[in-house]
């Protein structure tokens, strides 16, 4: 038997609405989340694709989130949209805040939009890339649960802190990259633990505060940040843009949902959206074209842009469909 099983994008597709309708999420709900782990696992970004309607149908079973959730568009002043999540995932709440978002950006030259309240999980690319695609600069950050150790210390304060950013390049794909701003994405831990393989001793501490290549022991104990300090640094400008400025909790003080009923699995999000045609006027079109300078030095060195493996990934996946592990799949749909 093949350890790995290969579905066309629509039979994947199927398959994560199948699994979240049946586990009692909302069309809306569905649909949403749907379509953020389909673009994941088609741009072969495994540790946010359909692996993540695991823990989104564990959430839901635990009563942990609301998935029917009605999300609320709050018009906040000009240049700010609120959405509370109402406990519900993030994904559905900023597609719905998303149109404002953009308008006042194109009315104001830049816009933010913060979504309260909600449980996230997700990749962040997607949704600054929904801006990139319209012309706008994207820009998107979260907090998470405490993971991540500050720099210096041992124990979990931070969550890995995601940071997102995609530029507009007409006629081109975007330059976008998403990274966490531990050494690694949470996932990728929880992926190693799940095939059996070690993890690098740099990404993260034992509970004694010793570097580990075991993960188990790694997600026992503390992630650490990417380049020291100044991960750390960044880490903490999100929690806090993310977090108390929005009117939202610090990582710190949420919780992953728990058998016994606990946890405190919510947050919030932060998206700016800059639209570069209000900045500069009829000027915009020859600075966006300056901007290619840039693009053009980093290739002419053979370097390489930020994710160009992944629009690489996406043609592959749009001729050839998806593979992921069999293991994974019979768990999905274990869950019809």
């Amino acid at each position: 038997m093949s350890d790995t099983i290969t579905l066309t994008l629509q039979q994947a597709e199927q398959l994560s609405l199948d699994i979240l309708i049946r586990n009692g999420f909302s069309d809306a709900h569905a649909a949403a989340i749907t379509r953020s782990v389909l673009a994941a696992q088609r741009d072969e970004c495994h540790s946010h694709g359909l692996y993540r309607i695991l823990n989104c149908v564990e959430a839901a079973r635990l009563d942990a989130i609301d998935p029917r959730a009605e999300p609320e568009v709050i018009d906040q002043a000009p240049a700010v949209v609120r959405v509370n999540a109402h406990q519900g995932c993030s994904l559905l709440p900023m597609e719905q805040g998303l149109p404002l978002l953009v308008t006042k950006a194109r009315t104001t030259g830049i816009a933010l939009l913060g979504i309260n309240n909600c449980f996230h999980f997700s990749a962040l690319w997607p949704e600054v890339e929904a801006l990139s695609s319209q012309g706008l600069v994207g820009i998107a950050m979260n907090p998470t649960h405490a993971f991540v150790a500050p720099a210096g210390g041992h124990k979990p304060l931070f969550g890995t802190n995601p940071f997102a950013f995609s530029w507009p390049r007409p006629g081109k794909t975007p330059y976008t990259f998403d990274f966490a701003t531990s050494v690694v994405a949470r996932g990728e831990i929880e992926l190693h633990r799940r095939a059996g393989k070690q993890i690098p001793d740099h990404w993260a501490v034992d509970t004694d505060g010793n570097p580990t290549t075991n993960p188990e022991d790694a997600l026992a104990g503390a992630m650490l940040t990417f380049g020291g300090h100044k991960g750390s640094a960044l880490s903490t400008m999100i929690e806090l843009l993310a977090g108390p400025l929005i009117g939202d909790l610090l990582g710190h003080e949420t919780q992953a949902p728990t058998a016994e009923g606990g946890g405190k699995p919510f947050h919030g999000e932060l998206l700016i959206a800059i639209a570069p045609e209000v900045l500069l006027g009829d000027q915009a079109a020859q600075h966006l074209s300056h901007a290619e300078r840039l693009f053009e030095g980093i290739i002419d060195q053979d370097a390489r842009l930020p994710s160009q493996r992944r629009y690489a990934a996406r043609e592959r996946s749009l001729v050839n469909g998806v593979t992921i592990p069999e293991a994974l799949y019979l768990e999905l749909k274990a869950l019809l």
